[in-house]
């Protein structure tokens, strides 16, 4: 800031010259103290120059509206909107997100290099501030097939990029406690660059917990309950309390938000489908969840706003006073938290749930063949269905409702008429299989999948984390064949195939992963393709894509399903379907 501004700036402050936008009677919610100040907020080149009493240029009033910084989302990963950044900032502004902190390891896994390049090229131009965590497991584990390799080296350069916060969630928490080399490399280089290490670690605990903690990694988003959140905030680590379409762990971190555990707890949403982020919203509904199970507007706020900027070291950002940026939004009231303005460096972006102008979507797809081209595999065979292990018995990944985790459940070889083997309609069991995509290696995971709900037809997904193989699941062969080969000739995304026809299907060319849409534009293709699953016996309680997508997940307890098999996590061996 040069001598002059900073001379303007200082005047406006004292209100010996008017500033540039004053609003007038407002409540500012001071998310410093926790109260509630009542008064004028002046702006000037972008900044809050002053609260109180002040005159303006131009004076806008707000009857007594509350103002409070943007939402900032600290953990993220923008590939799960199924939107590149234009449209995810046309979903997520008017909720007042001002910021997200994004982690590309989805199309990373996909794409490396390029696909992080990508990710940075298209949000760059953004009203939306999109900051970014290098990733951390590109592959996940050894015991996984992606579609690139980030190693230490090939990350050191981008901490040079301001927008580059950190290192993403350190997923492969058994080979940092274990000490692997190039684990170890990555978390050394980020503290080199002054920056900071995201943590995923479930249930974790005692001296392994103390060991991840040593390691330098700061924070978790993974706690499902409050004993787990407990113990790591007691060891120093910050707890991201997560509420996306898939986990919801809010409700059961709700003790969380009260003093002194808020001062190092911040509300993100990792994961959020865009019909979630229409109708529910963003980090404001997460905000509005808390509120209406009895938290305090003011710590849930302070919990989306000041905690993240100061964990993330987002200086000048995440509250309302002097010397701040002047992000921020405006709020009819604390209860229902209905965002009506949205402001960026004192501009209004975004109003009445609509942005004032949208950015447009410019790829070029020469600059990114890899991302835009990401499948390399043969049509899906009827013969590539069958299990080749022979047994009396059946392993099922169970699914846990309103989380990732899975249970483990063992049964009798189901030998049902009219199913593929092993599927057992009455018991809540479906076939389950991961094709690779990425390098044409034909290598194809089989196994079991419970709770699931489906009664008839498949379902198939691009989106597996974190390697984004094929995921399919099904009642029988014949219709996973179809819902297979219907992705793939589409290049990536979704569908639903029932007694041979397809009901619905959603292509998602970026990496596998997004589309070119709109949100509303995606929400009505995705919003049929539920319909009709929830005909087929999908709970209301599933989102039937996001839940298949975490299945091939090899970081998450109990059981996942990748290309190589059945994985058991504690283990971190592959055991069989049927034995």
């Amino acid at each position: 800031m040069n001598h002059e501004k900073s001379e303007k700036i200082i005047q406006c402050a004292k209100g010996t010259i008017k500033a540039d936008v004053v609003f007038k009677n407002t409540k500012i919610i001071n998310t410093f103290t926790n109260e509630i100040e009542e008064g004028d907020l002046a702006v000037q080149d972008g900044l809050i120059v002053g609260v109180g009493n002040y005159s303006g240029e131009k004076e806008i009033d707000l009857h007594g509206k509350y103002i409070c910084s943007g939402f900032i989302d600290g953990h993220i990963h923008i590939e799960s909107s199924m939107m590149c950044g234009p449209a995810f900032e046309k979903a997520v502004l008017p909720h007042g997100t001002t910021a997200v902190i994004t982690d590309p390891h989805e199309i990373c896994n996909v794409a490396g290099e390029e696909g992080l390049q990508f990710m940075l090229d298209t949000t760059e131009q953004l009203k939306l501030s999109v900051y970014f965590m290098l990733p951390s497991c590109v592959p996940a584990t050894n015991l996984d097939e992606s579609g690139a390799v980030l190693t230490a080296d090939k990350l050191q350069k981008y901490y040079k990029n301001p927008r580059i916060l950190g290192l993403a969630e350190m997923m492969n928490f058994y080979g940092t406690v274990n000490g692997e080399k190039e684990i170890l490399a990555k978390i050394e280089d980020c503290h080199i660059s002054g920056k900071i290490v995201d943590g995923h670690a479930p249930f974790l605990t005692g001296n392994l917990l103390n060991a991840y903690i040593a390691a330098g990694v700061c924070s978790d988003h993974e706690c499902s309950n409050i004993d787990e959140a407990m113990e790591k905030l007691r060891r120093g680590q910050y707890i991201m309390v997560r509420e996306g379409t898939a986990a919801k762990n809010l409700q059961a971190l709700l003790p969380l938000f009260q003093e002194p555990y808020c001062e190092r707890c911040m509300i993100v949403s990792d994961d959020r489908h865009p019909d979630d982020l229409l109708q529910y919203g963003h980090i404001d509904g997460n905000i509005r969840k808390a509120i209406k199970n009895g938290a305090d507007p003011i710590i849930a706020i302070k919990m989306a706003t000041l905690i993240p900027a100061q964990y993330f070291g987002l200086k000048k950002h995440g509250v309302i006073m002097p010397g701040y940026i002047a992000d921020f939004i405006v709020l009819s009231d604390l209860h229902d938290l209905h965002v009506e303005q949205v402001y960026k460096n004192g501009k209004l972006v975004a109003k009445d749930g609509k942005v004032i102008e949208a950015a447009q979507i410019k790829i070029n797809e020469n600059r990114y063949p890899h991302v835009m081209h990401s499948f390399n595999m043969n049509e899906i065979q009827l013969g590539d269905f069958q299990l080749k292990n022979h047994g009396t018995h059946e392993r099922v990944i169970d699914l846990v409702t309103k989380e990732l985790l899975t249970n483990e459940r063992i049964v009798p070889l189901c030998k049902n008429k009219g199913t593929a083997l092993g599927v057992d309609i009455d018991q809540n069991i479906v076939k389950i299989a991961v094709f690779e995509r990425h390098h044409h290696t034909g290598h194809v995971g089989l196994g079991f999948l419970g709770n699931y709900g489906l009664k008839c037809g498949a379902v198939a997904s691009s989106i597996g984390h974190d390697s984004h193989n094929l995921i399919i699941a099904g009642t029988n062969d014949e219709d996973m064949v179809i819902a297979g080969n219907t992705v793939r000739k589409n290049e990536g995304g979704l569908a639903f195939v029932a007694n041979g026809k397809v009901i619905g299907e959603l292509a998602l060319p970026v990496a596998g992963l997004m589309s070119l849409e709109n949100a509303e534009e995606l929400v009505e293709k995705m919003r049929d393709m539920k319909n009709a699953l929830k005909l087929s016996g999908i709970s209301e309680d599933i989102d039937a894509f996001m839940t298949l997508a975490f299945i091939s997940l090899p970081v998450i307890p109990k059981l996942r399903l990748n290309t190589y098999g059945i994985i058991d996590v504690d283990q971190q061996k592959v055991v069989p379907a049927i034995f």
